[in-house]
């Protein structure tokens, strides 16, 4: 029998799925944590329902607008989240996310960003569509912790591939932790390329990055 707190969890996923309005989804929100849910069930949740709207993407039934319905959604909800989530331990590092080269899609690394600030990481955001080079020029000044490379398509696999090539070749490869994540991504390929890790959805990067800067992370 499900529960109070399963019944809440799963209007929330169909709410963010059915790109509902930011009041209805705040209220859900807000009787979550009532019930005592925690905001990490509550992004668990979200990400379930982020699942769902690419889903329909790809069968046409959502278009581009929808996407860009659902990334203002993600981020109102994170917001409204961020003063539970400041309860929470933190731990600090800075975190240097984009999308690879080729991809225009945001969605999936707009709430693993969201994510990361909320439990208080530094988060410097290149966008999407970022070539090698930019990621290379960043990791450089930033000096950051972390990079987390994002795709969403498959014409950004390979980027990864040549974003880590070019940290070696600018001897930098062993002064960060790299992080790769996105729908065709696997924990195998992630291996392959010589990533430090792999995270299929925003609470494992987090929970990832934690246990790194715990360890104590590699800065330049």
């Amino acid at each position: 029998m499900v529960d109070e707190s399963e019944k809440i969890l799963l209007e929330l996923e169909k709410a963010v799925t059915k790109l509902e309005n930011s009041d209805k989804i705040k209220n859900i929100i807000k009787k979550a944590l009532d019930q005592g849910i925690s905001p990490t069930d509550i992004i668990n949740s979200t990400r379930k329902g982020l699942n769902g709207v690419g889903e329909l993407y790809e069968k046409r039934e959502y278009f581009l607008m929808e996407l860009i319905v659902a990334g203002n959604l993600v981020g109102q909800i994170m917001s409204f989240l961020k003063p539970s989530t400041s309860q929470e331990k933190k731990l600090e590092g800075k975190i240097l996310i984009g999308t690879v080269q080729g991809d225009l899609h945001d969605i999936g690394k707009n709430l693993v960003a969201a994510m990361f600030s909320c439990m208080g990481f530094t988060v410097i955001d290149l966008g999407i569509d970022v070539p090698s080079e930019r990621f290379i020029e960043m990791t450089r000044k930033e000096k950051p912790d972390v990079l987390a490379l994002s795709t969403l398509l498959s014409i950004g696999v390979p980027q990864m591939k040549l974003v880590i090539d070019k940290l070696k070749e600018a001897g930098l490869r062993d002064k960060v932790k790299i992080m790769v994540g996105g729908r065709p991504i696997t924990r195998e390929y992630a291996q392959e390329i010589g990533a430090d890790g792999y995270a299929e959805d925003a609470i494992a990067a987090v929970k990832e990055a934690s246990q790194w800067l715990t360890r104590g992370g590699r800065r330049l």
